[in-house]
């Protein structure tokens, strides 16, 4: 009986955790969980780190976009780096009368594909290191992974770091990056 309960418990211990890899949870981000079920904004509006981001997406009309579907791939960048581009660009950009120009800076931060840091990965080494990407909003986006991290460079030549890849939405997926991507102006 003993070995019996024992080998029943090594079972159900050895199922745990085949389980827990099988269905990892989503990285905490902004101090808040993230969950797969979700779509992007229902998730993104939890994280504190992602506040200015929120009120960009508010103000450029774009909240109901991603809600659809998708699948989308967000480069999602923190306050700390809205904060880090020159003084007043966040607050000129929130102004009504610069609606477009602030939906251009947004939706160069999106792709219209689920791309998990994996498959950057496949796509940056199948094009010796370096895979170009078209945003919703017409940006082109070099992407690298080296040494297990991401990159992602704009039009500018500004490189921006994932600091937190994969995480898994209802409608694709979000990338938290340390810089704000830039269009060419």
């Amino acid at each position: 009986m003993r070995k019996l309960a024992t080998l029943l418990l090594a079972s159900t211990l050895g199922l745990s955790a085949l389980g827990a890899v099988a269905y990892a949870a989503n990285p905490m981000v902004g101090g808040a969980p993230m969950y797969a079920k979700k779509n992007i904004i229902e998730n993104a509006v939890n994280s504190k780190d992602h506040t200015t981001l929120v009120a960009a997406v508010k103000a450029a009309g774009l909240v109901d976009t991603l809600q659809g579907a998708g699948p989308f791939t967000v480069f999602a960048p923190t306050n700390e780096a809205f904060a880090a581009l020159p003084a007043g660009t966040v607050d000129t950009l929130l102004k009504p009368e610069n609606k477009d120009k602030l939906t251009k800076v947004l939706t160069c931060h999106v792709v219209a594909a689920k791309a998990l840091a994996a498959d950057v990965a496949k796509m940056a080494k199948a094009d010796g290191g370096a895979h170009q990407v078209k945003t919703v909003g017409g940006c082109g986006l070099t992407l690298k992974a080296e040494k297990g991290k991401v990159t992602v460079t704009d039009e500018n030549g500004n490189v921006a770091h994932v600091t937190i890849a994969d995480v898994r939405q209802s409608n694709g997926v979000i990338h938290v990056i340390d810089k704000v991507l830039l269009p060419k102006m």
